[in-house]
């Protein structure tokens, strides 16, 4: 297993070993010394799993007063998924990083608590995967616009591709009107 460090401060781009012969493969997705050892060391309170279809685009999320930290992975199709630093005193403030998330390469991504984070499906459909540090309170959520000028977000979207994103994220503040 390996763990690369990204541009954004405690942020990780988790590359599991796959086996893999004729019949398939076997992946370890989890084992908690292994992420205690790199930092991963707060314990995962939910698990959630979404499908969506093309060019859906979820984000960009973030809990106010419960941050969540959240261990996320495809187990079926491709997706961009992205983390942006929200914490106001970090060196990484205002930044993102994204990565290629798929069912074939099996990389998972840890996004600390204080980030924002979002997702776009490359694929015809994708089913992903949320380990996550503190539960959801719906009446906590904030957000920051996906298309945000300011972060400058460079979403893969192919020529035609259509954003399907929920009214609550299209009508989301951006990142100035949150953050100064």
């Amino acid at each position: 297993m390996e763990f690369e460090k990204t541009p954004i401060d405690g942020v990780l781009l988790v590359k599991p070993k796959v086996f893999g012969d004729e019949r398939g493969f076997f992946v370890e997705t989890w084992r908690e010394e292994r992420y205690r050892e790199i930092g991963i060391d707060l314990p995962f309170v939910q698990d959630n799993h979404s499908m969506s279809k093309k060019g859906t685009l979820r984000g960009l999320h973030f809990q106010k007063a419960h941050p969540q930290g959240k261990l996320v992975m495809v187990s079926l199709g491709e997706v961009f998924d992205v983390a942006v630093d929200i914490r106001p005193e970090s060196p990484t403030f205002g930044k993102w990083f994204g990565a290629v998330l798929t069912a074939k390469n099996q990389h998972q991504l840890w996004i600390p608590p204080g980030l924002a984070h979002g997702f776009l499906v490359l694929s015809d459909i994708a089913h992903f995967h949320y380990k996550c540090t503190d539960i959801y309170y719906p009446e906590d959520q904030g957000g920051i616009r996906w298309n945000d000028e300011t972060l400058a977000i460079d979403w893969p979207l192919a020529e035609g591709m259509e954003v399907l994103a929920s009214e609550k994220d299209v009508k989301a503040p951006s990142f100035k009107e949150l953050f100064g």
